[in-house]
C-alpha cells in the first residue's frame, strides 16, 4: 500500500506530465485564463485518458500482443481515445451546453493532447500491470488538474495586477509557468520508486 502512495504522489507532483515532462502544454496555455474552464478541460482531459488508459491497457494484452499486431498499437490507441473525445463531447453538449461553448475548439483538441497518447504508452512501455495503469491515468490526471487549477487561478490574479507593458499577455504567462515548472521540479528526488 504505501509502495502505491509514493507511486500516485509520484505521478501527481514529481514527474507531473505537463511541468515536468512538459506534455500537454497547448491546452494547458490556451484554455487556463479562466478557472471555469481550467475545471472543465481538466475534467474532461481526465476523463478521456482513464477511459482510454483502461480501454488501451485490454486491447493491448488481449489482441494485440496475443495475435502479434503490436505494429497497429499506435494507430488503435489514436482510434480509441478519438471515440473518448467524441463520447465526453456528446455527453458535455447533452448535460452541459454552457461548458460546451466555453470549452469551445480546445475540446477536440483533446485527441491531438499529447499527454493522452503519452499515458498509455509510457504505463505500456513500463510494464505496468492492470491496477497501476490504472493508477497512473489517475494520479496523472489529477497532477493535470492540479496544476490547471493552480495555473489558472494565477492567471486570473496576474489580470488584475499591474504587469509592466513589456510582460503584458504572453511573455509573463510563460515566465510563470516557468517558476512554476520550477517549483514541481525540485520535488525531484523525494521519492525514489
Amino acid at each position: 500500500m504505501k509502495n502505491y502512495f509514493f507511486f500516485v504522489l509520484s505521478n501527481v507532483l514529481i514527474d507531473n506530465f505537463i511541468l515536468v515532462k512538459f506534455l500537454g502544454l497547448c491546452p494547458f496555455i490556451g484554455a487556463s485564463n479562466q478557472i471555469e474552464r481550467a475545471f472543465g478541460m481538466s475534467f474532461a482531459t481526465s476523463f478521456v485518458v482513464i477511459i482510454s488508459t483502461t480501454l488501451l491497457w485490454f486491447i493491448n494484452s488481449f489482441i494485440l500482443l496475443p495475435f502479434n499486431l503490436v505494429y497497429l498499437r499506435i494507430i488503435v490507441y489514436m482510434l480509441i481515445i478519438s471515440f473518448g473525445v467524441q463520447l465526453i463531447e456528446i455527453v458535455l453538449r447533452g448535460t452541459s451546453p454552457i461548458l460546451y461553448r466555453t470549452l469551445g475548439i480546445f475540446l477536440p483538441l483533446i485527441t491531438t493532447n499529447c499527454a493522452v497518447l503519452a499515458i498509455p504508452l509510457f504505463s505500456l512501455y513500463l510494464n505496468h500491470t492492470f491496477l497501476e495503469s490504472v493508477l497512473y491515468a489517475v494520479s496523472a490526471s489529477f497532477g493535470f488538474t492540479l496544476v490547471m487549477v493552480i495555473f489558472s487561478s494565477i492567471r486570473e490574479r496576474i489580470l488584475l495586477s499591474d504587469v509592466p507593458f513589456v510582460f503584458k499577455g504572453s511573455p509573463i504567462v510563460l515566465i510563470t509557468v516557468s517558476l512554476i515548472s520550477i517549483v514541481f521540479m525540485g520535488f525531484r528526488g523525494l521519492v525514489k520508486i
